[in-house]
């Protein structure tokens, strides 16, 4: 995980304090600046050229190769600069060993080392070529342009906006006042500023630099600019026409004829379901470098993001088959003192004579994200002999949420809603990884410590699930509606719109304290995939019930498997987790209790004062 800050304007013009400070909490092993100053020649005859000033700015959070490999990159031959926040598992579907941004630079580098006609396309295709997260500036010196992306799913934050000076940044943050303006950098290509064509000294002096769209995927209609760009020219059309590469195909539409089979333990679907979900997994969690202060065996390198439900559970015992036995791996669970909650309860507990008020301990406990978590975990110890799970109860009280908000709204800018708010919450303080320890190596309802704070850097997360195996509630209304056509039209909606989901908003939040997430359902690879499997080999919608013969239930064991993500509950049962195969879906804003703290009536879509 790192930090980006870009700028280009008329004049030097660097990230605030403010917002260099929060970089350095992202990437705290390393901080760089680099400079470029650019003349370009002007077209009217003007006595003094254009003149650009590229600044970069790049921190470490240091989980790839043997050391610390500092940022901007800055090639010495060609002073060609690269910004990189991501994790390039696979290029050209080769596995990167080592450091990946040092790959990644060499890959860019010689993309652009021809025709400047080639080096365009070239650029584009070695992107496209790059398995996992990302989000880049990358400045080829060679033909004076600039280009910025994130990944087509979204899963790096990467802004853009113009300050009051009209200068054009790109940050992994808002950086300046909350008047600035600032939006998500898009997901639909790359896009690129050729300083080469900036030759109107209105538009360069006001900020308005022509930001081009390399999209891709051809389509009959190109995707627009942003907002200080264009649509994508005739030319750059032209030097695309062979760009047509996209590492998500289009989603399996089909409609079964009849009623298909029941999905059991033995489907073939499931059993490759396991496999391609361990091999994403297994990406994400191998060779993870030593924390700081890190001590073997008693020390985690990863943690998992934990309500206790199916997703999060799956991931946690399916890393219990790839992490060495002898690390520990912290499961992240945070309850929050909500004061309507606790309101209604402690009135319901004075109008019982039979009843003690409410403590603050029974609080965070009868937190549903809490009692869910409670049993995950004793499933784990219960199928995961020799393993030492630890169990990090993050309670927090009200005071702390009010001491904390101002931070939270700062870093889920430009996102102003009262929803943004509540899960920013839930994953903040859920990231920090401060709270009581319980352990299973000793026993498991004692905390073996009062405070402890999870050395992990690598969190997981099991956010795509629902998007890709059919797991929210409306799933199962549109098919009550319209059958599956009205299943499959649902999911391919949300299919289409993950790389427009809130990832980036999660990811400046779950960054702030030197951590990085990994999803390992939202893996290219794994995605491509899922999409290609018919819906009713994912969710157990339109299924037949279970038969019982000769006495017995032939398939008792997926008694009460509901048909959201069924095939991933399946897989659960294969894994020994007959409990967690069986939890219901609950939003986290509602399972950690930070929804609603205020007013009850409060809309999720209605914006933060």
């Amino acid at each position: 995980m790192c930090g980006i800050f870009f700028s280009i304007s008329t004049k030097y013009t660097p990230p605030t304090e403010e917002t260099n400070t929060l970089l350095q909490k992202r990437g705290p092993d390393s901080c760089q600046k680099h400079t470029v100053h650019k003349g370009i020649s002007t077209q009217d005859g003007l006595s003094q050229p254009l003149s650009h000033h590229l600044t970069f700015v790049s921190t470490v959070l240091a989980l790839r190769g043997d050391h610390i490999y500092n940022q901007p990159l800055v090639d010495p031959v060609t002073e060609s600069v690269l910004c990189w926040n991501g994790e390039a598992w696979k290029i050209s579907g080769e596995r990167v060993q080592g450091n990946d941004t040092q790959q990644v630079f060499k890959l860019f580098l010689k993309a652009v080392s021809c025709d400047r006609k080639k080096a365009l396309g070239g650029l584009a295709d070695a992107v496209a070529s790059i398995t996992g997260p990302f989000a880049f500036v990358f400045y080829d010196a060679i033909n004076s342009r600039v280009f910025f992306s994130r990944d087509c799913l979204g899963r790096r934050s990467l802004l853009q906006g113009l300050d009051e000076d009209g200068a054009l940044k790109i940050c992994s943050l808002c950086d300046g006042s909350s008047t600035t303006s600032f939006e998500e950098v898009g997901t639909s290509g790359v896009y690129m500023i050729d300083l080469e064509a900036q030759q109107d000294p209105l538009s360069a002096f006001s900020g308005r630099y022509k930001i081009e769209t390399l999209p891709w995927s051809s389509e009959s209609s190109p995707p627009e600019g942003h907002l200080v760009g264009l649509k994508i020219s005739p030319c750059i059309q032209r030097q695309l026409t062979n760009f047509q590469k996209s590492p998500i195909p289009p989603m399996n539409m089909s409609i079964p004829e009849t009623q298909p089979p029941l999905l059991t333990l033995e489907t073939k679907a499931i059993i490759d379901l396991q496999s391609r979900l361990h091999q994403s997994l297994t990406l994400r969690v191998e060779n993870v470098p030593e924390p700081p202060n890190y001590v073997k065996g008693e020390s985690a390198k990863v943690a998992v993001l934990f309500s206790g439900g199916l997703d999060c559970t799956l991931l946690a015992r399916l890393s219990h088959d790839i992490i060495p036995l002898d690390e520990p791996i912290d499961l992240l669970n945070v309850a929050f003192e909500n004061p309507r909650v606790a309101a209604a309860a402690a009135n319901s507990n004075h109008q019982s004579s039979s009843s003690s008020p409410q403590s603050p301990f029974s609080i965070y406990e009868a937190c549903p994200d809490r009692m869910t978590g409670r049993s995950a975990f004793a499933e784990l110890q219960k199928t995961c002999p020799g393993r030492t799970w630890r169990f990090i109860a993050i309670n927090i009280p009200y005071t702390e949420t009010l001491a904390h908000r101002d931070q939270v709204k700062r870093l889920m800018r430009p996102h102003n809603t009262e929803m943004d708010l509540s899960i920013a919450c839930a994953l903040y303080f859920a990231s920090r990884g401060q709270g009581t320890c319980y352990t299973s190596s000793s026993d498991p309802s004692i905390p073996s410590e009062d405070i402890y704070t999870t050395f992990a850097r690598v969190l997981l997360s099991g956010l795509g699930a629902d998007e890709l195996f059919a797991g929210y509630g409306r799933h199962g209304v549109s098919f009550n509606r319209n059958g599956f056509e009205g299943l499959v039209a649902e999911i391919h909606l949300d299919v289409s719109r993950l790389g427009q989901r809130n990832l980036g908003r999660d990811d400046r939040v779950l960054s702030h304290w030197g951590r990085e997430t990994r999803f390992p359902f939202l893996d290219e690879d794994f995605v491509a995939w899922t999409l290609q499997v018919p819906v009713w080999k994912k969710c157990g919608f339109g299924l037949p019930e279970p038969v019982v013969s000769n006495g017995e239930d032939q398939a008792g064991i997926t008694a009460g498997i509901d048909a959201e993500k069924m095939s991933l509950r399946l897989v659960a049962l294969r894994l020994g987790l007959q409990q967690v195969a069986r939890e219901k879906k609950r939003a986290i804003q509602f399972g950690a209790r930070t929804a609603k703290m205020e007013k009850g009536r409060t809309k999720g879509t209605d914006a933060l004062s």
